[in-house]
């Protein structure tokens, strides 16, 4: 096997325990044998407790600064290039421990903050469609701390349509990373029950912007604009919103926009009460309700950065291929999409480039799953296949105050 498939040597790999691994959701990072060779890329989707049990048998491995808890992703100097797949698992890493550091009031949970949102932001603007793919290629059931990173990717790109200065963008981020801060101990289990809430439950939800707010504050997380944020993401134009039933412009747009990227990625995740909605029918619904909102702009805003087929949504081709859509348009170029499988079905082993512009390679439908089919990401969006999960943040520079 190439060298370039190769993790380092084996005493930097960690044995993969049971119960990391989820059947039916991406691989957050490739996993390796005991001898350091990809066994598994990046995106593969294990298929059944069955298939599971096996690779378990074999023996996995991945690499140790993937589970390392003092090890964080940075934000080098260096104007390197990021790889949104390679960052991943170490972004909810940094997101995890930024939300320890501003429950435990450390001295720098401002500069965790504001220096993660900027790196996201960074990510965003270096690789745009690979950084919009990893909210779709992993909202079929995100955890709480995903569903945050993806609230922020998705913030970034309504922020940009809208020609937000990249201050207010980043603050906007930072807000999005942290204001469900205060469920973080119960979101998962309740994304994931079908059962009505209970009273503590529904206090909690109501409550929870003005929690996060305070914890954000008593942290030193004093920025006016994103407390604001914060407390008016769950409000409402009509005033039907909480926690104070603000209305019409007493909203901050960039709370709406916020408002407008949980609501998105909320639709295209599975719920323990709902299926996922399709792209189309997250769109339509978003659609819908810009017709009842004095601020139609925001929502055209969200819909145009994502367009009909954003990154990471699988399409049925003209020729009945199955493809993902790696680009968004560009100039007048339409999206390009990897397809992944034949008209028949056959998965390829590689994916093979499509210019959807032409007639044999249109878009016919965008295809709905409950499970994602295998893929290797860092491939299908051209990345370097050696690259691994980043494992430094840094917090210097003021940007977003």
């Amino acid at each position: 096997m190439p060298e370039n498939n190769r993790a380092e040597p084996a005493q930097s790999l960690v044995r993969v325990a049971p119960g990391v691994l989820v059947v039916g959701k991406p691989l957050p990072w490739p996993v390796f044998d005991s001898q350091g060779e990809v066994l598994l890329a990046q995106g593969f989707v294990i298929q059944s407790d069955a298939q599971l049990e096996q690779l378990y048998k074999r023996g996995m491995f991945y690499p140790r600064q993937a589970e390392n808890p003092d090890e964080e992703v940075q934000e080098e100097i260096a104007a390197e290039e990021r790889n949104p797949f390679a960052d991943y698992r170490a972004l909810l890493k940094t997101l995890s421990r930024t939300y320890e550091a501003i429950s435990g009031r450390h001295p720098d949970a401002r500069l965790k903050l504001l220096g993660l949102a900027r790196l996201i932001d960074r990510i965003c603007r270096q690789a745009p469609d690979a950084s919009l793919a990893l909210v779709h290629l992993y909202s079929v059931e995100p955890t709480a701390t995903e569903q945050s990173l993806f609230y922020a990717i998705v913030c970034h790109f309504a922020g940009r349509e809208l020609d937000m200065d990249e201050g207010r963008i980043i603050v906007l981020m930072a807000a999005a990373l942290s204001a469900n801060l205060a469920l973080m101990p119960i979101l998962d289990k309740l994304n994931a029950s079908s059962n009505a809430l209970n009273d503590q439950q529904r206090l909690i939800i109501h409550r929870h912007p003005q929690l996060a707010a305070r914890a954000l504050h008593e942290a030193g997380i004093e920025n006016r604009l994103l407390l604001k944020i914060v407390m008016q993401h769950h409000e409402r134009s009509d005033g039907s919103g909480y926690p104070e039933r603000l209305t019409g412009d007493q909203i901050l747009p960039e709370a709406h926009v916020m408002a407008l990227a949980e609501h998105y990625v909320a639709l295209i995740s599975r719920r323990g009460y709902r299926p996922r909605f399709s792209i189309p029918q997250a769109r339509k619904a978003i659609s819908d309700a810009a017709h009842n909102s004095p601020r139609p702009g925001l929502f055209r805003a969200l819909l145009n950065a994502l367009t009909p087929y954003p990154p990471g949504a699988l399409v049925r081709l003209a020729n009945n291929e199955v493809a993902v859509i790696t680009q968004r348009p560009q100039h007048i170029r339409g999206h390009r999409a990897k397809a992944i499988t034949d008209p028949r079905g056959n998965r390829f082993a590689h994916g093979h480039e499509r210019n959807t512009d032409r007639l044999d390679f249109n878009i016919r439908a965008v295809e709905e799953v409950d499970m994602m089919p295998p893929m290797d990401f860092q491939e299908l969006w051209d990345f370097d296949p050696s690259a691994q999960p980043g494992d430094q943040v840094v917090t210097t520079g003021e940007q977003g105050e």
